[in-house]
Parts: structure tokens; sequence; C-alpha cells
């Protein structure tokens, strides 16, 4: 055991965050979880709690079984916006690129002047999701159709003018990369980002080599609850071969808390990670600074207090949510509406990635609050 696993395992808030993480799992607030830590050189983890199936009896991974998967959600977002930055660097697009240069479907009045920033800040006016959402997912809509409405949907206010999130922006950005790269962003994402960073057990949806065999891979991922006011069809929620497979832009991504544990260190690490660079630092740096200060028609107070960088939400200031109370100023991450979140602190040099099969939105209660218990233990050491 290093010194510094074996630090944080003598800490008693630390201790606590597992004694935490076993009772919730017990008690079925939180059917399974998966909890990983560190700093830019080492890791802790994972922990694995509770069962992949809802109707199984809680069993936490042992050391020698396969580690549990789960579906991230929108922690898919700053993950797609690290391909998008890395044709940015790459001379391949601008941050300022109309969409509907690349994407000419999207030209009409008010949406002309939407840009690749817009779209990674959430302040193209774009909605969260499209009008007919369930009917797409009901049909088992390709993404396509998705790209389509999204061309078409009423603007929810003028672009620039205010931040509003907006996972359909994510799909416009998905199509982006197909049409520069000729890859899908499921691939892209595969050749530019996971292998590179040794994320061999994360996709943007599962392909079929993941249901065949004796023991498919897909066995491996936890099911997540379905509230029942949500009223998601079985055969299009979030544990539906049709919603695990479809790769969304916005919230598609399969992955596993040491998988993004690598994607923590490279960020922490400034585009690196273990000698191999896969983004400069300055997409980095540019990736987590606050990206709305330089949109003027932004309210001010917007601005200072939900700041976003380019597909990272910045720590908002007296905002408990998912990343908790205890980070630095300028700590980032993202959250998935499954029940996830990854969260990145430079200031202090410490990451976490809490996976969940339990849905939190929109406050992140538990979420935030094991958060507190890893960043106050974890900052005690690092």
């Amino acid at each position: 055991m290093s010194d510094f696993a074996d630090s944080l395992a003598k800490h008693s808030l630390w201790n606590r965050a597992i004694d935490v993480c076993q009772k919730w799992s017990f008690d079925d607030r939180i059917p399974a979880m998966s909890v990983m830590v560190g700093t830019n050189e080492e890791s802790v983890g994972p922990f694995c709690f509770g069962r992949r199936k809802l109707n199984d009896a809680p069993v936490a991974d042992s050391p020698d079984s396969d580690e549990t998967f789960f579906l991230i959600a929108s922690i898919t977002k700053p993950i797609l916006a690290m391909g998008i930055l890395q044709l940015v660097e790459r001379g391949e697009l601008l941050l300022g690129t109309k969409v509907s240069d690349v994407i000419p479907e999207l030209g009409r009045a008010g949406t002309y002047g939407i840009t690749i920033r817009h779209l990674l800040t959430h302040t193209s006016g774009l909605p969260d999701m499209l009008p007919n959402n369930r009917e797409l997912r009901e049909s088992h809509a390709a993404l396509s159709e998705f790209v389509k409405g999204t061309c078409s949907v009423e603007l929810a206010f003028s672009t620039g003018r205010d931040a509003s999130y907006s996972s359909m922006g994510f799909t416009l950005l998905g199509e982006m990369i197909q049409r520069v790269t000729g890859q899908t962003a499921a691939v892209y994402l595969q050749q530019n980002l996971f292998e590179p960073l040794g994320m061999h057990d994360t996709v943007l949806g599962a392909p079929a080599e993941w249901y065949e065999g004796d023991r498919p891979k897909i066995e491996r991922v936890a099911e997540s609850r379905i509230p029942a006011e949500w009223d998601l069809g079985e055969d299009w929620n979030w544990n539906s071969r049709y919603w695990r497979t479809l790769g969304a832009p916005w919230g598609g991504v399969i992955s596993s808390a040491s998988d993004l544990s690598r994607f923590a260190r490279m960020m922490l690490g400034e585009g690196e990670l273990e000698g191999r660079r896969v983004l400069s630092r300055q997409s980095i740096r540019a990736a987590i600074s606050n990206q709305l200060d330089v949109l003027k028609d932004i309210p001010e107070q917007t601005r200072r207090c939900r700041s976003w960088g380019l597909g990272w939400r910045r720590h908002w200031p007296a905002h408990s949510a998912n990343f908790g109370d205890l980070l630095s100023p300028n700590s980032f991450g993202h959250w998935g509406a499954t029940g996830t979140v990854l969260w990145v602190d430079p200031k202090a040099e410490i990451w976490a990635v809490i996976l969940t099969t339990e849905p939190q939105e929109p406050r992140g209660t538990l979420l935030a609050r094991l958060s507190n218990l890893v960043a106050a233990s974890l900052g005690d050491i690092s």
C-alpha cells in the first residue's frame, strides 16, 4: 500500500465515507455504487457496493471480480467536448465556427449565428430535450432523427443572451465530429481518447459484441433505478438495449470508475497521463476556464455565479448540488442524471469519481454529501 493510500485509510472522514456508502447500499437508498479518488499521481479504489441487477441481493465486487460498469449519462458531455477540442487544436475547427457551416440544415433564421462555443457553453438557446423526445425514444429512433429535430426546433432564447442547459447542443457536436472526420463520434472517441488513455472498458454506446458470448460484457453494466413518476418505457429506458447501444452524444457513455479515473487524472495533468499527451495544455486551460466571461450579452449574475467552461461545469458558489461545498473555486466536473459525478479540484490537486444507479436530480444531495466527505479527507493528505 502506498503512503497516500495508507494515510487515506487511516483518515476518519474517509472511513466515514466508506461506512456511508455501505449503509446507503444496505438500506437500498442506492442500488449500486463505485467510488474512486486520488491525485494526479495516485489513485485509490475502486470501492464497489450494492448489486448490478435491481432484484438481486447486495453483493460488493471483490478484488478478483470484474469491475462493474455504469451508464454515466451526462458526464458524456465533457468527454465529447474534449474530442471537439482535439479538432480545434488540430486546426480542423474554431470555437467560432458556425455550426451551420458544418451542418447546413441548421442554417435558418434565428440559428445561423450558433457557434461551437455556444454549444459547448450551453448558450445556444437550443432546448435540453426535443418536444418529441419521448416519441423518438419510443420508436427507437436513430441519432439522425435527433439531429434532424434539433435543426428545426425553436430556440428558447436568442443565441448568446443566456445560459441554459442543452443536451441537444451536444447532439449537434456529435454530428459535427462525424461530418468533419468521417467517423462517428463513438469511433472517434474510441480511437482518439479512450484507447490512448487506456480506457479499455469505455464506449459511447455498447457495441454488438458486448451482447455476445457465454459471459456477455453487457451483464457487467449495473441497472439504473427508474423512478416510477418518470414513466420511462421498459424498451427505451436507460436499461434497455436500445438506449445502451444508441450512443447518445449527450449521455450515452458506459464506463467504469477505473476508466474515468484515468480521464480525471488526464484533466488534472493538463492533457497528459503517464507520459502520453492526448490534449494540449492550452486546450485544457481553455476548457476549464470561465468561457461566459467573453460573451458580453450573458447576464452578469450568470457569468459570475453559474459559469461554464467548454463542456465542463465549473464549481458554482452557494450551490451544493452534486459537487458538494468544499471544492476550490476553480474546480470543475460534471454530473449525470443516472446518479453519477466526476469532479477535479486543480488547487488541491485531487479528483473523485462517484458512480451510482440512483437518479438524484435536481439536487444531487447524496452525491454532494459524499463529495464533501471525499474532499475533506483527500484535502488533508494530498
